[in-house]
C-alpha cells in the first residue's frame, strides 16, 4: 500500500495527457500540430521553464466546456488516489483560460463538479488554489480575483506561477492583500528559478503560508534559518526540477539537504503530464536516488498532511492514517 499523502503543488493543467489531449481535441474540433499521441508524448522534452510553458499553453486550447475541466480533474483524481494521495490542494490558472475565451465560470465550475464528488469516488479530499500568471500585469491578476468573487466557497487560496525570472512577488503585492480581505489563504511560487530575494519577498510583502518550489532557498543562510524559525513549508517537485534543468539529475536533488537542514519540505508533482510521473513516483523515485530511509520519507508524508490547509479535525484523521501505516510498515 502506498504511504498516504497530500499533495499540494499541482497544477490541473499539467496532469493533460497526451491521450487526453487528444479525445479533447476532437470532441471540440481543435487540430493539433502532433499527428500521433506518441509524437505528443515525445515533445513533452523540454530544455529550460519557458520552453516547457509554450507547449503547455499551446495545449490547453483543447480544453473549452466544463466537461472538459471535469474530464481533465477526473483523471488526475484517479491517478494521484492510486498513488496513496488522500488530499489534493489543486492550482487552476484562470487568466490562461479567459485569455481563450473560456468563462472562468466554465473553468471552476467543471472542476468543481469532480472535486465535488472525489472524497466519495477516490476518498481524496480536495481544495483549489487559484493562480495569477506572474508575467501578466498585476491588474489583470486583480481583475482575476474579483471575477472569482462569486465562486470563492470553492476556492481555499491564492498562488502565483508562471515564468519567475522578471516577475518578482513584490509586482503583487496589492493583489494578495485584497485576497486577505476576500478571506482567501496565499502560497507562491518562488526560489524555482528565481533568486532568494523572491522568497523573502513571497514571506514579507505577500504574507504567504507555503513556498512552492524554493530550491534557491538554500543560497541563503539567513534565509533557511527564517523558513525553519517559522516552519513555513516547501513544496517540491523532484521530477520537475530535473526536467526543467534546474537540478541535473535526481541523485543530485537538494531534498536531502532542505530535510537535514530542518526545512519542512514535501514532495509534489507539479505538471505531472509533462514531467513524467506522478507523486508517488516522484517520492518513491526521489527517495531511491537520495537514499532516503522509509523514516524521511514518513517524514516527508507527515509534513505533507501538516503543511496543508486541512481543517484540523481532517488533518488529524489522515495523520492517524499514516501513523497507521508507519506501524505496518516499521519506519
Amino acid at each position: 500500500m502506498p504511504i498516504p499523502k497530500a499533495e499540494l503543488h499541482l497544477h490541473v493543467e499539467g496532469t493533460l495527457e497526451p491521450e487526453l489531449a487528444f479525445r479533447l481535441a476532437e470532441r471540440n474540433g481543435v487540430a493539433l500540430p502532433f499527428g500521433s499521441v506518441a509524437e505528443l508524448r515525445a515533445a513533452y522534452r523540454f530544455d529550460d521553464l519557458q520552453s516547457f510553458l509554450d507547449l503547455y499553453y499551446r495545449l490547453m486550447d483543447v480544453l473549452r466546456t466544463e466537461q472538459d475541466f471535469t474530464d481533465l480533474a477526473e483523471e488526475y483524481l484517479t491517478r494521484a488516489a492510486a498513488q496513496g494521495v488522500r488530499h489534493a490542494e489543486i492550482f487552476f490558472d484562470p487568466q490562461a483560460h479567459t485569455a481563450r475565451g473560456v468563462p472562468i465560470e466554465t473553468v471552476i465550475n467543471g472542476l468543481g463538479a469532480a472535486l465535488d464528488r472525489s472524497e466519495a469516488v477516490h476518498g481524496v479530499s480536495t481544495g483549489l488554489i487559484l493562480c495569477f500568471l506572474r508575467d501578466l500585469s498585476a491588474e489583470s491578476a486583480l481583475a482575476t480575483l474579483e471575477s472569482a468573487k462569486p465562486y470563492l466557497d470553492r476556492i481555499t487560496a491564492v498562488g502565483l506561477d508562471s515564468a519567475e525570472v522578471g516577475n518578482p512577488p513584490s509586482k503583487f503585492t496589492a493583489v494578495y492583500e485584497r485576497a486577505r480581505e476576500l478571506g482567501l489563504r496565499a502560497v507562491a511560487h518562488a526560489g524555482e528559478e528565481g533568486p532568494p530575494g523572491y522568497v523573502w519577498e513571497a514571506l514579507d510583502l505577500l504574507g504567504v503560508e507555503r513556498i512552492d518550489h524554493g530550491l534557491r532557498c538554500l543560497e541563503d543562510e539567513e534565509l533557511v534559518a527564517r523558513l525553519v524559525r517559522d516552519r513555513i513549508p516547501l513544496t517540491v517537485c523532484p521530477f520537475s526540477n530535473v526536467r526543467l534543468r534546474c537540478v541535473d539529475t535526481l541523485a543530485d536533488h537538494p531534498l536531502r539537504r532542505m530535510l537535514d537542514a530542518g526545512l519542512v519540505a514535501t514532495v509534489n508533482s507539479d505538471d505531472p503530464a509533462y514531467f513524467g510521473g506522478y507523486v508517488g513516483q516522484n517520492l518513491t523515485e526521489t527517495a531511491a536516488a537520495l537514499g532516503l530511509t522509509e523514516r524521511e520519507q514518513y517524514t516527508l508524508a507527515r509534513n505533507s498532511f501538516e503543511a496543508s490547509f486541512l481543517d484540523e479535525p481532517t488533518r488529524a484523521r489522515y495523520l492517524a492514517e499514516l501513523d497507521a501505516w508507519a506501524a505496518a510498515v516499521p519506519v
